[in-house]
């Protein structure tokens, strides 16, 4: 049964590729070109940029991240510019029609048959011929002319050509966020059961690094000099670290070994890390001196005063036998203690709140990446970005480091977030 619904799905996301790009032809190619050479090479480019977006999506996962960078930097950036040249030419199309029909009414309207000249026949000593006679019946009026083919191609191509402007613009400007180093945010939690001599305490939190065809080292540079320069206490690393292997991208992470902090760096798995080999990322990590918390705790004392810092697996574990486990993590504490918990999905704060968790520190959602996904991710997740209460649980989601796919973020630019606990 699992097979099948997972043939129907792939299946139905094809048809729905198709037809996306079948539309895109009709309105960026066929309404704007006449038929021949143009039109035909129009085609090919569609084609091809729809192939390309399939190879960006197989050819990684296939062969791996490292030599398939030439078919997923424009197979990616092709898959933002699709979604915002759809969207461009949906919210169009009304204005399109209503264009048209305009355009076909002027085109009907033609000068009344009494406003027109009437030809009178002139004998040959200038006087009128056929004097008596009724004149001859002038010419019908037209009832009107069709709507001219250069007035409908100039209407097409002012629709693609502002579609395509501001696909080009948005996505532009999404890339020069996604591919820069991400800012710094800082948030203020309260705490109830934190004791004083903890006030001020500083967790730099980043997330959805995404190490892959598009990212590299440089990228994990940029992300451990932006922590350094926070001074952290302690960094957590809440999961999605790549997408590709130890084996193939274990160098590109290298620069993790390079963060400092006071109490250390921790790590929990995300969803895409089990797609990757969570086991020998746990491993790799380990040689990075990122400590892995997989449904287990610690303590964390400073001045005689202490709080809990646990970690619990992605969900995406269940499927590997190695979910997440809170009684594990969480079972058998101290009461007086709070505890804070790194949990790749916010989803999970559900379980968290059952367990008196006082703060959960989250990513997976990107923030979004690009407006107007943000709508779509409410529907699985609990919120977006930004803090939240569920219940008595302060719930974190950092908006994360890199991306997903295309490298473009808009209305979600990538971030480096310092959380500060204080006393409530």
């Amino acid at each position: 049964m699992t097979v099948v619904l997972v043939i129907v799905a792939a299946v139905a996301v094809l048809a729905l590729l198709v037809g996306v790009h079948l539309y895109v032809w009709r309105r960026l190619v066929r309404d704007t070109t006449r038929s021949g050479l143009v039109r035909r090479i129009g085609a090919g480019v569609v084609v091809a940029l729809g192939l390309s977006m399939a190879g960006a999506l197989a050819l990684p996962k296939a062969f791996g991240p490292r030599g398939t960078e030439w078919i997923a930097w424009p197979g990616f950036v092709w898959m933002a510019l699709l979604l915002y040249v759809v969207l461009a030419l949906g919210v169009l199309e009304v204005p399109r029609v209503l264009a048209l029909r305009a355009l076909r009414r002027r085109g009907a309207v033609e000068p009344a048959s009494a406003d027109l000249p009437v030809a009178v026949p002139v004998g040959a000593d200038g006087s009128e011929a056929n004097r008596g006679e009724p004149a001859p019946e002038p010419p019908a009026a037209a009832s009107g002319t069709p709507l001219g083919p250069d007035r409908r191609l100039v209407l097409s191509r002012s629709v693609a050509l502002l579609a395509a402007g501001t696909s080009l613009g948005t996505v532009g400007y999404g890339m020069t966020q996604a591919l820069g180093a991400p800012r710094t945010v800082r948030v203020r939690i309260p705490v109830a059961r934190l004791d004083p001599r903890l006030a001020g305490f500083r967790i730099a939190v980043v997330g959805d690094i995404h190490l892959g065809p598009l990212l590299g080292r440089a990228h994990t540079t940029r992300v451990v000099e932006t922590i350094n320069r926070t001074n952290p206490d302690l960094v957590a690393i809440v999961g999605d670290l790549a997408d590709g292997t130890a084996g193939q991208l274990g160098g590109d992470a290298e620069p993790l070994r390079r963060l400092t902090s006071r109490y250390g760096s921790f790590f929990v798995t995300g969803n895409h890390d089990y797609m990757s080999g969570a086991a020998d990322w746990v491993a790799e990590l380990a040689e990075l001196n990122v400590h892995t918390l997989a449904n287990d705790r610690l303590e964390i004392a400073r001045g005689g005063a202490a709080f809990d810092l646990a970690g619990v697996n992605d969900v995406t574990g269940k499927s590997h036998h190695d979910g997440p486990n809170f009684a594990k993590a969480l079972g058998n504490r101290d009461p007086s203690r709070p505890v804070v918990l790194l949990a790749h999905q916010p989803v999970q704060v559900d379980d968290a709140a059952k367990y008196d968790v006082d703060v959960q520190l989250s990513g997976h959602t990107h923030g979004g990446q690009m407006f107007p996904v943000q709508l779509l991710v409410k529907l699985d997740q609990p919120a977006v970005a930004g803090l939240h209460r569920v219940d008595d649980t302060m719930l974190y989601i950092t908006r994360g480091a890199g991306f997903w796919g295309p490298p473009v973020r808009v209305g979600a630019p990538p971030e480096v977030t310092v959380v500060e606990l204080n006393p409530h």
